[in-house]
């Protein structure tokens, strides 16, 4: 299987001038986003909390979380962004695809845009 990337763009909501575009592997397997922290900074985003999260080998790693805009595909979507090494691959987890209605085709491995968000349970 191939890896998927996308150019994204992340804003610091309180000063949308302040901002920071790269490209981002997308990470079916992440359910938040990852920016390497220097860029987080350099933005104006502090760290607003601690979360627990799980490696892919079982081990438990807590790491700093803010929230941003995260911009892609003509899209923009609220979403918590961890705050990653200075070295890190930025990762974008798959809440915010979902939040706006993209997936991974799993043959293709492109982006595609559904007919519509999905919403369930709710009538």
């Amino acid at each position: 299987m191939g890896a998927t990337h996308v150019t994204v763009t992340v804003r610091n909501p309180a000063d949308p001038e302040k901002c920071w575009e790269g490209l981002f592997l997308v990470d079916t397997g992440a359910t938040d986003s990852l920016v390497p922290g220097p860029h987080l900074d350099a933005i104006g985003l502090k760290p607003r909390g601690k979360r627990v999260y799980e490696l892919a080998d079982g081990s438990e790693i807590v790491m700093d979380i803010t929230v941003g805009e995260i911009e892609f595909m003509g899209e923009t979507v609220g979403g918590t962004i961890l705050y990653g090494a200075a070295n890190a691959e930025p990762l974008l987890g798959v809440t915010a695809l979902e939040s706006v209605g993209i997936e991974v085709d799993p043959v293709s491995q492109r982006l595609k845009r559904l007919p519509a968000v999905r919403l369930k349970g709710v009538r």
